[in-house]
C-alpha cells in the first residue's frame, strides 16, 4: 500500500514546512516511556497516512508487540522503567528496524553506533524521510534473504545448532531467542546465518 503525504508540520519549536512524497506503509510500533510523546508521534503519522500498529510505554510490552509481527519499524525512546533501548534492540525480530528518538546528548552517547536515530526536537519531514529510508532497507534485506539458498548442508546446520546451544548456555537464551539473535546479527551484518554462527563459536569458545 502506498500513500501520498502533504503538508507535514514540525515537532518542537521548528518552522512549518510543506513536503510531498510517496511512502510504503509498514507495521509501525511506537514505544516511549511518556504516553504524551507517543501520542504526539502517533498523531503525526496518522495524519500523514501511516497506520500505527501498537503504542507501548514499557520495554516488555514493546517486545511483546513486535514479536507478533513479521517486519516493521519500531520508533523508540531511550530509557524505559524496565529496560534500556539497547536491550529492546537485541531482542527485535530480524526484519524489524529501530528508529531511536532521544536528546542530542543521548544519541551522541549511544552504544549502537550504526543505529538510525533522530534528535529532539525534530522536524516532521525528517521523521517521514527517515521512515521511507528504513522501509527501503527492510525491502532490500528481505530480498537478500529470499535469494539465499533454501537448503543447507548437514555441516552448516550443525554449525548453526552449535552456535545456538552455546548462546543458550552462555547467555541463558531459549532456543527461539538464540535463533532470533543469530538472525538479527545476520541481517545487521548482511552475512549468512552460517557465517554469523561461525563468528559466535569463534568468539565465545575463545572466551
Amino acid at each position: 500500500m502506498r500513500t501520498r503525504l502533504r503538508g507535514a508540520f514540525c515537532v518542537g519549536n521548528q518552522s512549518k514546512i510543506d513536503y510531498t512524497g510517496d511512502y510504503t506503509v509498514s507495521n509501525i510500533v511506537i514505544a516511549f516511556p511518556k504516553p504524551e510523546v507517543a501520542a504526539n508521534i502517533r498523531k503525526i503519522l496518522s495524519q500523514s497516512g501511516y497506520t500505527v500498529t501498537a503504542v507501548c510505554t514499557t520495554g516488555a510490552k514493546t517486545l511483546e508487540s513486535v514479536n507478533n509481527l513479521e517486519q516493521g519499524i519500531l520508533i523508540c525512546g531511550y530509557r524505559f522503567v524496565d529496560m534500556m533501548y539497547t536491550e529492546i534492540y537485541d531482542y527485535l525480530p530480524p526484519e524489524f528496524q529501530m528508529l531511536l528518538i532521544a536528546s542530542r546528548t543521548s544519541i551522541d552517547e549511544r552504544e549502537i553506533s550504526n543505529l538510525v536515530s533522530l534528535s529532539m526536537p525534530m522536524k516532521v519531514h525528517e521523521l517521514l524521510e527517515t521512515l521511507e529510508m528504513m522501509e527501503g532497507d527492510i525491502r532490500r534485506r528481505k530480498k537478500r534473504i529470499q535469494r539465499q539458498p533454501k537448503h543447507r548442508s548437514a555441516e552448516d546446520q550443525m554449525i548453526i545448532r552449535q552456535a545456538k546451544e552455546l548462546l543458550m548456555v552462555r547467555n541463558s537464551f531459549t532456543e527461539e531467542e538464540a535463533h532470533r539473535y543469530i538472525q538479527k546479527r545476520s541481517m545487521d551484518n548482511g552475512t549468512g546465518l552460517v557465517e554469523v554462527s561461525q563468528m559466535i563459536l569463534s568468539l565465545l569458545q575463545e572466551g
